[in-house]
């Protein structure tokens, strides 16, 4: 199922031992477009410190109750590194996280989890190897390129067809299983009487994020054209379909042989 960027800030976030405080936004990786952190304020348990939380430590979610369980504990989360999540965080910061936590990476493998397409997928063998690092005492130099995002922030971008502006950036759907952003959510402004669209990541040609602009290899009537989005219902695999036939491009659940035939086909 997906769901709303949006809707899931204020879910509580619960350790073993208690509350640890309120989702307040999401760090995705912009190569790959998946959600690797929450952001969460603790309120006044930590004076309003904010941490990360990796989905790797995500139980099973009560939606209901806007609740998300995490297999840690409250010392555990007061000990881990700062990190400032008003700046920029680099993958040394990231490894010195996974580090503490003792998670492998998910950055290396073939897969959106390592070689894996979802968080639980990660091997066990690879969660008894990090264990065995020192990496949050003595990080590894690594690159310090930085591919996470704020979703807070890119609220807001603009976007534009092969052919004019679209709108802006009004969300995000993000996959509750795999973490991955499946969709932007672009209101179309004035241009087409505020309608919500949906834009698939894979249809993404260039983004400046220091000029805020998103474009997509669509154009306005394509987009025009489509089925529409209605925000007040829940998206099902049926409506995911047409959108995707409409555009002529290949869905994501498909296999990987049928994307790369396609990306062979357009070159």
């Amino acid at each position: 199922m997906l769901r709303n960027i949006k809707d899931l800030r204020g879910y509580a976030i619960h350790a073993t031992d208690g509350v640890i405080g309120e989702v307040d936004d999401f760090y995705f990786d912009d190569e790959d477009w998946a959600v690797r952190y929450l952001i969460v304020d603790t309120g006044g348990w930590l004076s309003g410190r904010k941490v990360l939380i990796s989905p790797l430590a995500i139980g099973h979610p009560d939606w209901l109750g806007q609740l998300l369980p995490v297999s840690l504990t409250k010392t555990q989360v007061e000990k881990s590194p700062e990190i400032d999540t008003k700046k920029p965080v680099s993958r040394q910061q990231e490894a010195m996280y996974f580090g503490y936590y003792a998670y492998p990476y998910y950055w290396g493998g073939a897969g959106l989890w390592g070689m894996g397409g979802y968080p639980g997928s990660l091997a066990e063998e690879d969660r008894v190897e990090a264990r065995l690092r020192p990496e949050w005492i003595h990080p590894r130099p690594t690159s310090d390129d930085c591919h996470l995002r704020s979703c807070r922030s890119v609220i807001g971008h603009h976007v534009h067809a092969t052919d004019g502006d679209l709108g802006h950036v009004e969300d995000f759907l993000v996959d509750e299983h795999t973490w991955a952003i499946r969709y932007l959510i672009v209101n179309t402004g004035n241009w087409w009487g505020g309608h919500q669209v949906l834009i698939a990541p894979s249809w993404i040609t260039a983004v400046s994020w220091s000029e805020a602009n998103v474009s997509v290899d669509l154009s306005r009537r394509g987009i025009k054209d489509a089925p529409v989005y209605d925000s007040a219902a829940q998206l099902d695999r049926q409506q995911e379909q047409s959108i995707y036939e409409h555009h002529g491009r290949p869905d994501y659940w498909t296999t990987k042989a049928a994307r790369d035939a396609y990306a062979l086909s357009v070159k």
